[in-house]
C-alpha cells in the first residue's frame, strides 16, 4: 500500500472520529422533526436546552474524571444535598450569591472526600463515589427530615429566569461552563496531563506529572460543576428536593460516553460530550412528544449506554491490534509497518 494512500486513509479515519458524533446528532434531529412537527419549534428547542443544562454540566465533570481514569457515581446525590442546603440558606438570608457559594462549597467538600478515598486510601473511584452517593443522599434526607423545601421565591431565577426576557439563565451557565471546560482541556497543561494520566498513569508519573495533585484538582472541578448544577436543578423545579436528581449521574455518564469519552481513560472532548448531551436530550424529548412509556424510555437509555460502551471497546481493540502492511516503497524500502497492542 502506498504511503500517500495510507495517510489519506488515516486522515479520513481521524475526520470520522472527530465528526461522526455530530453527524449522528444531525440525523437524529432530522428524524425527530419528521416524527413530530413540534420538535423544531422555538419553544421546544428552548425547553430542550433548559432541560439539558443540568445534565450537560454534570456530563463535563464525568468526562474530566473518566479521561483521568475515574468516574463519579455520587453526582446526583451530592447535587441534591448541595441544592437543598443552598435553598435553605437562601430562605434564611435572602442572599442569592451566598446560596450559590454554599452549594458549591458543599459539593466540593464531598468531592474532596472522594479524592481522599481514591488517592490516600487507594479505593477505586467506583467504590468511593458509591459510598458518597449513599452518605450524601442520607444527609440530605436527614437535614430536611425527608420533606421538600417549598416557597423558594426569587431563588428560581437561576432555572427559570431569562436575560433580557429572551435567553434563559440556565443556558448562559451551560455556555460559559462549556467554554471554560473546552479551554481547560485544549489550552492548559493541566488538561493535557489528564489525558496522560488516563492513558497510562505509570508513564505519567515517570514523566514528572503530579498525578495525586491533578486527581484532587479534577475532583474539585467536578465539585464546582455539581454545586452549580444543584442550584440550577432546584431553581428549575422551584423547590428543594432531597430526593431529587436520582440517577442524574447516569445522565452525565451517558452523555459523556455517547459523546466519545472512553471508559478506558485518556480519550474525550468537550464538544463531543456536548453533542452526546444533545443526543440524549433530543431522544428524551421526542420519546415524550410521541408518548412512549417512561419504562420503555429507561430500557432505551440503558441500551444506548451498553451500545456506546461496546462500540468504545471494539474501537479500542481494533486500534491496538490492527496490522498495517506497507508495499515496497522508496521511503520504506520494502519494509512493513506494524501496529500491535
Amino acid at each position: 500500500m502506498n504511503l500517500n494512500i495510507l495517510k489519506n486513509k488515516q486522515a479520513k479515519n481521524k475526520f470520522m472520529e472527530t465528526f461522526s458524533i455530530f453527524i449522528v446528532l444531525l440525523v437524529m434531529i432530522i428524524i425527530c422533526s419528521i416524527l413530530n412537527d413540534k420538535f423544531l419549534s422555538s419553544n421546544n428547542i428552548t425547553n430542550i436546552m433548559k432541560q439539558l443544562a443540568v445534565g450537560t454540566i454534570l456530563a463535563y465533570g464525568e468526562m474530566l474524571l473518566i479521561i483521568c481514569g475515574m468516574l463519579d457515581l455520587s453526582a446526583g446525590a451530592v447535587l441534591a444535598l448541595s441544592g437543598v442546603m443552598s435553598v435553605s440558606v437562601f430562605k434564611a438570608t435572602n442572599n442569592l450569591l451566598l446560596a450559590v457559594v454554599v452549594s458549591v462549597i458543599i459539593a466540593v467538600i464531598c468531592n474532596l472526600a472522594n479524592a481522599i478515598m481514591v488517592t490516600k486510601f487507594k479505593a477505586p473511584a467506583f467504590i468511593a463515589t458509591l459510598a458518597m452517593m449513599t452518605v450524601a443522599r442520607g444527609i440530605a434526607l436527614l437535614y430536611t427530615k425527608g420533606q421538600n423545601i417549598l416557597q423558594i421565591g426569587k431563588y428560581n431565577v437561576f432555572g427559570q429566569g431569562k436575560i433580557g426576557g429572551v435567553v434563559p439563565v440556565s443556558i448562559i451557565f451551560m455556555v460559559v461552563i462549556t467554554i471554560a471546560i473546552w479551554y481547560i482541556l485544549k489550552h492548559t497543561t493541566f488538561g493535557r496531563s489528564l489525558y496522560a494520566i488516563g492513558g497510562n498513569e505509570e508513564a505519567a508519573i515517570a514523566s514528572g506529572i503530579n498525578v495525586v495533585r491533578n486527581k484532587y484538582i479534577v475532583f474539585i472541578i467536578n465539585g464546582v460543576l455539581v454545586g452549580i448544577a444543584g442550584v440550577l436543578f432546584m431553581s428549575r423545579v422551584n423547590a428543594g428536593l432531597p430526593n431529587g436528581a436520582v440517577g442524574y449521574e447516569m445522565e452525565g455518564l451517558t452523555a459523556a460516553v455517547v459523546g466519545g469519552t472512553s471508559f478506558t481513560g485518556g480519550v474525550g472532548t468537550t464538544l463531543g460530550t456536548l453533542a452526546g448531551a444533545f443526543i440524549i436530550g433530543c431522544l428524551n424529548n421526542i420519546m415524550n412528544l410521541i408518548g412512549i412509556d417512561s419504562y420503555i424510555q429507561q430500557i432505551v437509555k440503558g441500551a444506548i449506554i451498553a451500545f456506546a460502551v461496546i462500540w468504545d471497546i471494539r474501537s479500542k481493540s481494533k486500534k491496538t491490534s490492527k496490522v498495517i502492511l506497507v508495499d515496497e516503497d522508496p521511503e520504506t524500502k520494502g519494509t512493513f509497518a506494524r501496529k500491535a497492542s
